[in-house]
């Protein structure tokens, strides 16, 4: 007689408490500083813009994530913990669906634990979920949708249900930032590829193959195209009721146009500008605030965490690898997000360009090291990955007082922290 197959136990609790121990990590110093800083100089006004439904501001950039920001002030009051709760609470979000997407692709305790252990040590989602900015409020609804996406592949009873809570999540992730547009279509075009591979021509009929079965492509397309434009328009409703320049029942597209335009607009260039390559090597960083304030000298520095982010690229490499010659699904997956999600920065007509468009690229980054590490695991060599883990924590612990705005000893502190010229 055959034994029953092991299946592992969900590592549910790992998760929740790996995400409160990141959200209590988000709530240190989050009033400091108590003014605004970096790019909340202009998210701000645009969230209070929209609390006041008095005129467009930030046009440039969809409505979302500025309403978000709205929501916090609008519940925690017009001041330093209000502008930033939001970006908290949904950068822990991200954490959480990123290790629940792991858990769904791969059915590896130890790679969603460690995935969740290496992105909440990898810098760029703290910091970004520490700042009123727009972007991670792009990458948590986007995390989102991958792990409904993943848990419907892994559940196929639950695809319907899964499936709709994607298509609204990645029309969230537009509507916070147009980076997720590429990655958004990623989705169906998988799903689109799966079933042609094999179903062949019945693709179009049937509902029986894989990916998801129980779900036509026609039903694919509803959720994970319909769904998504519907959900990314809706967002909108509060501008078709400014006091001054609303927007008008059928001007969408026209007001789509303009938010182009502004897009490509040529900026002025900036100190902290950077391109893609400087990102991948974590060569170039960004000094968010560095200066006295609220009765110290502070720092915020964003960049990547030196360990992993480097560790990270034959990590893909493997993923790219594994994925193609192995047959792991898995790995090819995060292999093609990151290569779609940094691909976008590579022809993007964007003209300033800075680290923070990196944080999407990361994820995918530490989802393939997670995955790289956790073979490791599998096969027996532990030494390794678990030290790859406590190196990450090493250094995270090392960075933390530029990543969270601590007191620092006086105005030379940055050298500290900026091991390479190009980091200051």
């Amino acid at each position: 007689m055959s034994q029953a197959p092991v299946h592992p136990r969900d590592p549910l609790a790992w998760h929740v408490l790996i995400a409160l121990a990141f959200l209590g990590l988000v709530f240190v110093r989050l009033g400091i500083p108590s003014k605004p800083f970096f790019d909340e100089v202009h998210y701000l006004p645009a969230a209070r813009a929209l609390i006041a439904l008095s005129h467009p501001v930030n046009v440039e950039h969809p409505l979302l994530g500025k309403e978000l920001i709205a929501l916090g002030i609008m519940l925690f009051g017009d001041n330093p913990f209000g502008w930033r709760i939001m970006p908290g609470l949904f950068g822990t979000l991200g954490l959480f669906a990123a290790m629940r997407a792991l858990w769904f692709a791969c059915n590896a305790r130890f790679a969603s634990i460690a995935g969740g252990i290496l992105l909440a040590t990898a810098f760029p989602l703290l910091v970004q979920s520490r700042i009123a900015m727009l972007d991670v409020f792009m990458a948590s609804f986007l995390l989102v949708a991958l792990w409904q996406i993943a848990g419907a592949v892994r559940e196929n009873e639950t695809g319907r249900r899964r499936l709709a809570i994607a298509g609204v999540a990645l029309g969230l992730s537009m509507a916070s930032k147009w980076n997720a547009a590429p990655l958004a279509m990623v989705p169906g075009l998988a799903f689109a590829a799966v079933r042609l591979h094999a179903a062949g021509w019945r693709a179009f009929v049937s509902s029986r193959a894989a990916p998801i079965a129980g779900i036509t492509i026609w039903e694919a397309v509803l959720w994970l195209g319909v769904v998504p434009l519907a959900t990314y328009a809706l967002t909108f409703a509060p501008a078709l009721f400014y006091a001054t320049d609303p927007l008008a029942p059928d001007g969408l597209i026209e007001l789509h146009r303009r938010m182009i335009e502004l897009q490509g607009q040529v900026v002025q260039p900036h100190t902290y500008q950077s391109v893609w390559y400087e990102w991948v090597s974590n060569w170039r960083g960004i000094w968010y605030l560095y200066e006295p304030v609220d009765g110290a000298q502070r720092g915020i520095l964003l960049i990547g965490n030196p360990l992993t982010m480097i560790l990270g690229l034959g990590a893909l490499a493997w993923a790219a690898w594994a994925g193609i010659r192995g047959g792991r699904k898995d790995a090819l997956a995060v292999a093609v997000l990151y290569a779609v999600a940094l691909g976008t920065w590579i022809v993007a007509q964007k003209p300033v360009q800075f680290y923070y468009h990196y944080l999407l690229p990361s994820c995918f980054l530490i989802g393939a090291l997670a995955l790289a590490l956790d073979a490791m695991w599998r096969r027996g060599t532990r030494w390794l990955p678990l030290a790859v883990l406590a190196g990450s924590a090493a250094f995270f612990a090392y960075f933390l007082p530029v990543l969270t705005a601590a007191p620092l000893s006086g105005q030379m502190s940055f050298l500290e922290f900026t091991w390479l010229d190009s980091w200051r």
